[in-house]
């Protein structure tokens, strides 16, 4: 899609730069992807938290996830809902409810509010805090799973099937391997299943996302690596693992498995066919359609800019409500977060001992 705004007065308080989202007045960038002087992080996925920038402000729930990923940064901090004022904006941070220390940015500057989203998700998450809609002018939304057939059942329903899955694996001395991302997917499962089933063994991309959930305060069941559990345990063992594993020499380890994928795209008919799965779970840590509606909705806009997902469905959605809504082109997606967990989990690639 073409990006055309609505507006080319100098009141737009975020424009698009080669190097990402950029606010004029504050000088500064929301999730850039060229290295930058000063970026605002709206959450620690790859695809919006990059090495290489001088100075980062993020929530100060996303303080441990972000060390994690990226290293020796210099990282400044900001309670949800505190006011910075940078360059005569006033700059505040809400919960995304996307993952831990998910936000949303809310900019204001003489008198006009935008809003940019990051990713978010409307659903309960014992992980992380939940999303709060904000008033304001122009939201600027993610669209990922902006089509109607994106419809998600609730939480309980899907540990539900999970740990149904996981114990008549176990009944049948088989291990239940399930790929999902390491970083926000993987701890949401692990605070949502039943861990009396069986011991919970966890890939190298995903542990040290564990351990920085647990220094943030999220209670998490024990997890282990595959060298610490023995062969009878394996037979018995939830096994979580990036989508990167998949057909992996680390897999070896397990012998027979079942397989299963939990991802919102396991709502699309054939996907869990293309990946050669057992199984599949549709859990999201995205908003749905409906709950795309919804934020949207809430927050009272007149203006929305979507940034990536399903860009052209739901600009056209939005024009037929009657609002001034256009496009950014950005490179958020999952492609940087895939490589990124390869990378993080290439330790656990090797052949079995």
């Amino acid at each position: 899609m073409s990006v055309v705004l609505p507006r080319h007065d100098r009141s737009a308080l975020v424009v698009q730069r080669p190097e990402g989202l950029y606010c004029p007045p504050g000088d500064f960038y929301i999730d850039p992807w060229r290295p930058v002087e000063r970026a605002v992080i709206t959450h620690a996925h790859a695809d919006h938290a990059r090495t290489g920038h001088a100075h980062y402000l993020a929530p100060a729930d996303a303080e441990h996830v972000l060390r994690t990923r990226l290293g020796e940064i210099r990282l400044e901090t900001l309670p949800y809902g505190t006011v910075r004022d940078i360059g005569g904006v006033r700059l505040s941070l809400h919960p995304a409810g996307h993952v831990l220390g998910s936000a949303q940015v809310r900019i204001e500057h003489r008198g006009e509010v935008w809003v940019v989203s990051g990713d978010y998700k409307l659903g309960a998450d014992r992980t992380c805090a939940a999303f709060e809609p904000q008033r304001c002018d122009t939201f600027i939304t993610e669209s990922t799973f902006g089509l109607p057939i994106y419809r998600w059942a609730g939480d309980a329903t899907v540990f539900a099937d999970i740990d149904a899955w996981w114990a008549a694996n176990a009944a049948a001395r088989r291990a239940s391997v399930l790929f999902c991302y390491a970083f926000g997917k993987a701890q949401r499962i692990l605070a949502g299943v039943d861990s009396s089933i069986g011991p919970i063994v966890v890939h190298g991309a995903v542990e040290p996302l564990n351990v920085a959930y647990r220094a943030s305060g999220v209670s998490l069941p024990a997890t282990r690596r595959v060298t610490e559990v023995t062969k009878d345990d394996l037979r018995r063992a939830l096994v979580l693992a990036p989508p990167s594993a998949q057909g992996s020499p680390w897999l070896r380890r397990f012998g027979d498995y079942s397989d299963a994928f939990a991802s919102g795209w396991m709502q699309l008919r054939g996907a869990r066919r293309r990946r050669a799965l057992d199984r599949g779970f549709v859990l999201s840590d995205h908003a749905d359609w409906p709950g795309l509606q919804t934020a949207i909705a809430a927050t009272g806009a007149t203006q929305v800019i979507v940034t990536h997902g399903y860009v052209p469905v739901m600009v056209r959605w939005l024009r037929e409500q009657g609002l001034a809504a256009e496009a950014f082109a950005t490179e958020f997606g999952d492609a940087a977060e895939e490589a990124a967990e390869a990378e993080a989990g290439a330790d656990d690639g090797g052949e079995p001992s």
